[in-house]
């Protein structure tokens, strides 16, 4: 079982930056692949971004595609999203998430990754 942990949440204006942290503990985290994801409150958890256990690979969703950036720190079992040119609708809660396998074709479906965290909460006023 893996545990992780989200923190860098806040409240920022359109247009800023936040960086996001998840980090793992309780397996190798080198050997599994990493995913972000949100929820806005009436809707359904959307994906936003994934990285391969190397980071070497990535994919973006998108509507965060050019504006955010998934990375990884193995040696510290982290995984991040530096969000810039934030806007409202960015506004949600994001949570980590992890799976074994790259599989091209189930790299945005949340119910593909088994552990998540519980979630820190981003909020774009306008």
């Amino acid at each position: 079982q893996v545990q992780l942990v989200e923190s860098g949440g806040g409240l920022v204006q359109a247009g800023g930056s936040l960086r996001l942290s998840c980090v793992a503990s309780g397996r190798t985290f080198s050997s599994y692949v990493m995913g972000w994801f949100r929820q806005a409150p009436g809707k359904e958890r959307e994906f936003v971004a994934v990285i391969i256990w190397s980071g070497e690979s990535t994919v973006y969703a998108d509507s965060v595609k050019g504006r955010f950036t998934i990375s990884r720190d193995n040696a510290k079992n982290t995984v991040y999203l530096l969000m810039h040119s934030l806007k409202p609708e960015d506004t949600a809660v994001y949570y980590c998430a992890e799976r074994s396998t790259w599989s091209p074709g189930s790299l945005t479906r949340a119910t593909n990754f088994g552990s998540w965290g519980q979630g820190t909460q981003v909020t774009v006023s306008s």
